[in-house]
């Protein structure tokens, strides 16, 4: 055993040692944030062995949440009698009294290949001594009796050390390249180990960061859940090939699949924690496409998706995917007493309203939520803290809810192609069932709080946060509900509540008239082109002129300055505003980071043979099918000659689409 790589650390704010095992952890845990070949870890089970006790002194494990742990406990303990005869001399020394050893069983999850056979999944012990400061990593095989023992390479160990004062060092030590295998996904090369992994845990050693969020998957087994995702992903991967909507295939259905992985993994615990033998039922309100649906009815649970909108897809789902047009309203009439689950995956204005549904559908109601869009019971949510972001702070609000319905509220993070990716587990209650009706009351106030306070910040004509609505006013405003509001809450919860519209508005400066748009792109082209000074490149491709003017680049806020006030009226009652408009004239324009740019389309663009076969498809067939505006518009003409540009240089050049253009799906 020899260094690979030892890099210098400074501690500028007593982070060490504890920093130092933050990060072993981090790599433990995540390995995927440093090897993009993995896709997680799962620790199986974790113990200590206090040192001095002997031969016959076996682990005295911990209990770690999540699912498969107990087996997992045991297996350790069986390992660790097998093994620890052959550890190495260092992590068996005798003789300090009290210290202690920590021994942790993971199993190491690779990402599945694009083509052939899975990686095998590997197991490794890994036994980390505080008080030598070194965590050694070692790669477990079963001999042919079906046992583990340690493999003879691939051992490599992490080692903290003091230099002075607030100088350390982090090394790593592995065995010489004889003795080390890389496979290229679980064990890199050795380079890799002693550049890009130590490089990491130096600075994750020294960081302060503390997560607002749960760790991804922390509720379940993540090895089951990489079992059962690759297994779905592979089922439902046609999906994507014959999706109608006008959303992104890839990431809707793959999204999909990994909720439906987790609902399955979630649900298959609670039945063996509670012994149940039949699969729960579910309604998901607000389903949209239905896919979520579709997938956990094929995995045999009894369900419906409920959506106040029919999607295309529907129809392709088959007569065992229920699906249901309704608008739902929050009240008595939708009410679900004999199902298990109800689900709320990005229900935007019904978000706060499940956990309510759930706890007055029946006792045994249990519900899952992923928030995305920041409703309250009203309308949209406004912020009350600054201190917070406003996503955490949204998360806290409908996990209050939860709370207040009587809910053991659990929080986790989906492994999902999502920013909004945290999810809100009520699954438990947290009062007898004899005190339903004390807590139906808790909820009838809550709710009549949270409107009131809506309407003082609203007449005061403020913004409503904490100084605007204190919980004294709250109370004092809500002491008690008024007699017609009793009356109607037998019926609809709060009769202000506004339901998604059926037919959905398009606001995403497509439905603009088109002398507007054309209008707003000429004024904002002749003002990058205009502005000072000029970027002149030299035209290789035959244009025009030698020159070709690219005009300056302006941040959006520039930009806006030089419209109209009715101008950017017009566009602020559309989503994305005035960057929308821009980015959906991308034949113009090219919006960076923040800053608006006359597209030159000179630079080399992708290769097409590395786009996909449907945008390959679409890129061919609208060739030649819209006018050039660099052609019509630009003082030097277009910077392509004709037979280089995709767009038209004159009518004579204009070909007739071959796509039919697709209508909105409206029903």
């Amino acid at each position: 055993m020899g260094p690979v790589g030892t890099a210098a650390v400074r501690d500028g704010g007593a982070a060490l040692p504890g920093g130092f095992w933050a990060a072993v952890r981090v790599w433990l845990e995540k390995p995927q944030v440093a090897n993009r070949r993995l896709c997680g870890a799962a620790i199986d089970a974790e113990g200590t062995v206090l040192l001095g006790e002997g031969e016959e002194g076996f682990p005295r494990l911990t209990a770690v949440p999540g699912g498969g742990r107990e087996e997992g406990a045991a297996e350790l303990g069986r390992l660790w009698r097998e093994v620890s005869g052959h550890l190495p001399p260092s992590l068996t020394a005798r003789g300090r009294p009290g210290s202690e050893l920590r021994a942790v069983l993971r199993t190491l999850l690779p990402r599945a290949r694009p083509a052939g056979p899975p990686a095998p999944l590997t197991k490794e012990l890994v036994v980390q001594d505080v008080y030598n400061g070194t965590a050694t990593f070692l790669p477990l095989e079963k001999n042919r009796e079906g046992k583990y023992q340690i493999k003879k390479c691939n051992i490599y160990q992490i080692q903290l050390t003091h230099i002075k004062d607030k100088e350390w060092s982090v090394s790593i030590v592995a065995p010489s390249s004889e003795d080390w295998f890389s496979d290229g996904i679980t064990y890199p090369k050795l380079a890799w180990l002693g550049n890009e992994l130590l490089s990491k845990l130096a600075k994750w050693s020294v960081e302060q960061k503390h997560s607002e969020f749960r760790s991804t998957l922390s509720l379940i087994s993540v090895a089951k859940y990489s079992n059962v995702y690759q297994e779905l992903k592979e089922k439902y991967k046609e999906m994507v090939k014959v999706w109608p909507e006008v959303t992104d295939p890839e990431k809707f259905v793959y999204e999909d699949v990994a909720i439906a992985t987790y609902l399955l993994i979630l649900w298959g615990e609670e039945r063996k924690e509670k012994g149940l033998a039949k699969k729960q039922s579910f309604v998901d309100l607000g389903c949209g496409n239905g896919l979520l649906v579709h997938i956990l009815s094929n995995e045999g649970h009894s369900g419906r998706g409920i959506d106040v909108r029919r999607r295309k897809i529907w129809d392709m789902y088959g007569p065992e995917t229920h699906l249901e047009e309704s608008s739902i309203m929050p009240g008595d009439s939708h009410l679900f007493p004999d199902t298990d689950w109800l689900i709320g995956n990005h229900s935007d204005e019904l978000t706060p309203w499940i956990p309510v549904i759930a706890a007055r559908s029946s006792y045994s109601c249990s519900y899952f939520v992923l928030p995305c869009c920041f409703f309250d019971f009203h309308g949209k949510y406004s912020r009350r803290q600054s201190k917070k972001t406003q996503y955490r702070e949204y998360l806290d609000f409908v996990a209050e809810v939860g709370s207040v319905c009587g809910f053991h509220v659990e929080e986790d993070c989906l492994r999902i192609p999502s920013t909004k990716r945290v999810c809100l587990i009520g699954k438990n209650r947290t009062y007898p069932p004899t005190e339903c009706a004390l807590i139906d009351n808790q909820i009838t106030q809550y709710i009549h709080n949270r409107q009131t306070c809506a309407v003082v910040a609203c007449d005061r004509g403020v913004g409503f946060n904490q100084k605007d609505c204190s919980d004294d006013v709250c109370k004092e405003a809500a002491s008690e509900l008024p007699e017609n509001e009793m009356e109607t809450a037998g019926r609809i919860w709060m009769p202000g509540f506004q339901p998604r519209e059926k037919v959905e508005q398009i606001r995403n400066c497509a439905a603009l008239p088109r002398d507007f748009v054309d209008d707003v792109v000429l004024n904002v082209a002749n003002l990058l082109l205009n502005a000072v000074p000029q970027k002149s490149c030299s035209n290789t491709h035959g244009g025009n002129m030698n020159t070709w003017n690219q005009g300056e680049s302006l941040s959006l806020r520039e930009v806006a300055e030089h419209l109209n006030k009715e101008t950017l009226k017009r566009l602020k009652s559309e989503y994305g505003g005035l960057q929308t408009l821009l980015k959906n004239n991308h034949q113009v324009f090219e919006v960076l980071n923040g800053r608006v740019h006359i597209r030159d389309w000179r630079k080399k663009k992708p290769s097409m043979k590395t786009k996909p076969e449907v945008k390959r498809c679409l890129s061919a067939e609208a060739y030649k099918t819209r006018l050039c505006w660099f052609f019509i518009h630009h003082p030097n003409g277009c910077a392509l000659p004709s037979e280089s540009c995709p767009y038209a240089h004159g009518t004579e050049e204009l070909r007739q689409s071959q796509t039919i253009k697709k209508k909105k799906h409206i029903q």
